[in-house]
């Protein structure tokens, strides 16, 4: 592995298009330990990602968005892909862990369903869905690395704890908590999905409308109004 080249200055990004931060002067950069400045180059790639996609966000765009040299990304990172795949835990970690803790700390299980319903479809998701499935079309694979897959099951797990509270509590009726988790998640991407397509249109309320039909069928629960 080469020396960190942190005094080194970004080279311009690729196209006109491109992101336009400006970078670090050399004069104004102070060294920083290992774990900051990848925190620091990942917490950049991620609002490039979620703007312009992962196929179009290269290492120079990177290093300007963070203030660091080329050669610091290249230092820390094999490459875009492997920045954006952690870049993509550090979202989805940020995304679920907090509406995890919310809906499961709320006093009945029924009020946690509904902020996880709330969660999952708001105005600040969108930008949460795009980085998701843009980073699986741009991968070879369309599964999460394992990464990605541990934060996955550790939601799924919340969700399931959540289902399980209701279900003994007599909130819910539930006969199989985990076939219910696995269905209510793969309903939450295929609507998620359908709303960054836009085609046809799905409003945040029509997302959050279907989810909540299906919440009532398979828990057994009166259908708002």
């Amino acid at each position: 592995m080469t020396a960190d080249p942190e005094g080194a200055a970004p080279h311009p990004g690729p196209n006109p298009s491109g992101p336009k931060r400006r970078a670090v002067a050399p004069d104004k950069r102070t060294r920083q330990p290992t774990e900051v400045r990848r925190r620091l180059i990942l917490e950049a790639a991620v609002p490039l990602v979620s703007e312009h996609g992962a196929g179009r966000v290269g290492l120079r765009d990177i290093a300007r968005a963070a203030g660091v040299s080329v050669g610091t990304v290249t230092y820390h990172f094999a490459g875009v892909k492997e920045i954006i795949s952690e870049a993509v835990s550090i979202e989805i970690d940020g995304y679920y862990r907090p509406l995890g803790e919310r809906m499961l700390s709320l006093p009945t299980a029924t009020e946690g369903l509904e902020a996880l319903v709330e969660g999952v479809f708001n105005a600040e998701t969108d930008r949460h869905w795009r980085l998701w499935f843009d980073s699986w079309a741009s991968s070879a694979t369309l599964a999460p690395d394992s990464h990605q897959h541990r934060r996955y099951e550790h939601w799924s797990d919340r969700v399931a704890e959540l289902i399980t509270r209701g279900r003994d509590s007599g909130e819910f009726r539930c006969p199989d908590v985990d076939e219910t988790t696995i269905r209510f998640n793969a309903m939450v991407d295929g609507l998620a999905l359908r709303r960054l397509r836009g085609a046809p249109p799905l409003s945040l309320e029509q997302a959050r409308s279907h989810l909540r039909r299906f919440l009532a069928s398979e828990l057994g629960l009166a259908q708002r109004p």
